[in-house]
């Protein structure tokens, strides 16, 4: 099969920023949150970090992507018993 040309969906900065935040990681000083108080513990979190970092600095880096939108069901309203 032929390779897929396109444009790249990462550019060079995002993908530095992650390899930093890999690297911060296995060194035990990567921080999440916003107090910076808990360790990074997973491969998955590192990453999604270093991507909302890249972001903010606008590196090219895809829309971030949303939960599926749950289909609600109406309740019906009861109506009160009048006495």
């Amino acid at each position: 099969m032929p390779a897929k040309k396109g444009k790249r969906k990462y550019g060079p900065a995002s993908q530095n920023e992650v390899k930093k935040e890999m690297r911060k990681m296995k060194k035990g000083t990567a921080k999440s949150g916003r107090g910076g108080k808990t360790k990074v513990k997973s491969k998955k979190q590192a990453v999604a970090i270093a991507l909302s970092k890249a972001r903010k600095k606008g590196a090219k880096v895809p829309a971030k992507k949303t939960g599926a939108k749950r289909a609600t069901k109406k309740r019906g309203t009861k109506k009160k018993a009048k006495k």
